[in-house]
């Protein structure tokens, strides 16, 4: 699989999209002033305690206070508020957490009002940035994300990444692990170290453990509250979460930011320092590899897919809802349950995409075509779980219900990727879908068509607005040519001006054909 990551810096901002073999499956946008990144570490104080809730609203600098959920503070979050005391005080400069004294646990099923108290000053880091009218969520266990580890402060455990099977790698990595963990400080063993040496592990420690000596560095003569601890900007953490031996390139438009990442390549793959490039051409780098087009297709209400099935995704305040349709569509499957089997896998692995490309979160409920058999159920609900490996957000989906329900829940920590993708009315009357996406419909139309074995193929025309039939025929290699070229059928392009802009229809022998 080939992957790439194409960075597009534009005034204050930074979208950077994720392809697989040149199909977008990933779409964030890094804004400069936002001050509250997941990930960011700000020494903040207690406002209020909230006893019905078990938590405390901190004030964080953000203008609606941070929610701290009780099971959020750690189980050493007072050793936490004792240390960053004595370091803000000016009694500890030795970082080190060798010669600390832990305190005792907090009790799991603790109350808050037992643990925290306004005006106290606390070390907390961002775990989920402000969406709508809420402030961000925070956690006081804190953690250093590197490339291969998680560095945790005040804790001596160990864990492995369960998508690591091999009992013997995971042996491995943890004797390895425990024989350069600082002491006082707790490790989460990553997926991709899984086959690593010694001295990349130890190296990736090393860098987390440098980001913790920072951070206390700043907490003396901090103000409260402050961030004291950004984390790596958005493209950098993309690389570091992501990037791996299949990634074939990373392209940006921004000189700069091209030097950053190859500084930041250079320490975690140095010999993959080579695949980032800087992209210089006056056509603008979206367009190039063909990502605009692809946002327009992509986040309508309406989402279309291979052999003429589509989505359509609708947002609530409490959830997201997703239909699978068939549509109209040639039938090669000997029934019913086979076409509907074969339309689910292809929706899964759509609806798959889409979640990570609006970065939907909370509950999603997606309405499947019915199945009788219990085995295709099952299929499709192993299908489903085997798509969303790759999503780095934590998620659970549940088994399809006798109606075909399949019920999940996908980890929230960003703003949903929210794109308009309708455009003003050539003739000044509301919005209409861009017209980009009205040549992929036309492609789709046409081979539903072609592949129909019961509609006529002979004397094909389609019927479109002016504009559309000029861009249709322009040039010596133009549309209507690729299509005799791949379907060995000449298509008549006749422009009608009664029709809008985006209305179009296909007619044989025998007159319009319907449904395309």
């Amino acid at each position: 699989m080939n992957k790439e990551i194409v960075i597009r810096s534009i005034n204050s901002a930074v979208d950077f999209a994720v392809l697989h073999d040149g199909k977008l499956i990933e779409l964030q946008k890094e804004k400069d002033n936002n001050k509250f990144n997941v990930g960011d570490i700000f020494i903040a104080k207690i406002k209020k305690t909230i006893t019905g809730l078990n938590a405390a609203f901190v004030n964080v600098g953000y203008e609606k206070d941070a929610f701290l959920h009780y099971h959020d503070l750690g189980p050493k979050v007072k050793t936490l508020m004792k240390f960053t005391k004595l370091v803000s005080d000016g009694k500890i400069t030795n970082y080190s957490l060798e010669k600390i004294n832990f305190e005792k646990e907090i009790d799991k099923q603790g109350k808050i009002d037992d643990v925290l108290s306004p005006n106290q000053t606390i070390l907390t880091q961002i775990i989920k940035e402000p969406i709508s009218t809420k402030g961000p969520r925070i956690s006081s266990e804190l953690s250093f994300a590197g490339r291969f580890l998680v560095l945790i402060p005040f804790s001596n455990r160990i864990s492995v990444s369960q998508k690591i099977k091999s009992k013997k790698e995971r042996d491995r990595l943890k004797k390895l692990i425990e024989e350069f963990r600082p002491k006082g400080f707790g490790v989460i063993i990553r997926t991709v170290a899984q086959g690593k040496k010694i001295a990349e592990l130890e190296k990736d420690l090393q860098s987390m453990y440098n980001q913790w000596l920072t951070l206390c560095s700043k907490i003396n003569g901090a103000k409260t509250p402050s961030r004291i601890l950004s984390e790596l900007n958005r493209s950098s953490s993309i690389l570091r979460d992501l990037f791996d031996d299949q990634f074939k390139g990373v392209y940006c438009n921004d000189k700069n930011l091209c030097y950053e990442l190859k500084d930041y390549i250079q320490q975690i793959a140095p010999k993959k320092k080579s695949v980032v490039k800087f992209y210089k051409s006056d056509k603008p780098i979206f367009e190039h590899f063909k990502i605009e087009r692809q946002i327009k297709s992509a986040f309508g209400r309406t989402v279309s897919m291979s052999k003429g099935a589509y989505l359509i995704i609708e947002h609530t305040e409490a959830l997201h809802v997703i239909d699978v349709n068939s549509g109209n569509r040639s039938n090669k499957s000997e029934n019913q349950e086979d076409t509907a089997l074969e339309v689910n896998l292809i929706a899964a692995t759509e609806i798959a995409r889409q979640l990570r490309l609006r970065d939907m979160g909370g509950i999603i409920v997606v309405d499947f075509i019915d199945m009788l058999r219990h085995e295709n159920r099952r299929k499709l609900f192993n299908h489903f779980k085997s798509e969303m490996e790759s999503d780095r957000a934590k998620h659970k989906i549940l088994p399809p219900s006798k109606i075909g329900l399949i019920q999940m829940t996908r980890q929230r920590v960003r703003p949903e990727m929210n794109i308009v993708t309708k455009e003003d009315n050539p003739n000044g009357i509301g919005k209409v879908e861009a017209p980009i996406v009205v040549i992929d419909k036309i492609n789709n139309s046409l081979e539903k068509i072609i592949n129909n074995t019961y509609v006529t193929k002979k004397n094909l025309k389609l019927h479109v607005h002016p504009f559309i039939a000029a861009y249709l025929t322009k040039g010596l290699f133009s549309k209507r040519v690729k299509w005799l070229i791949k379907y060995k059928k000449w298509i008549k392009i006749i422009p009608r001006d009664a029709y809008t802009y985006l209305h179009y229809r296909f007619f044989n022998a025998k007159g319009k054909i319907n449904n395309y």
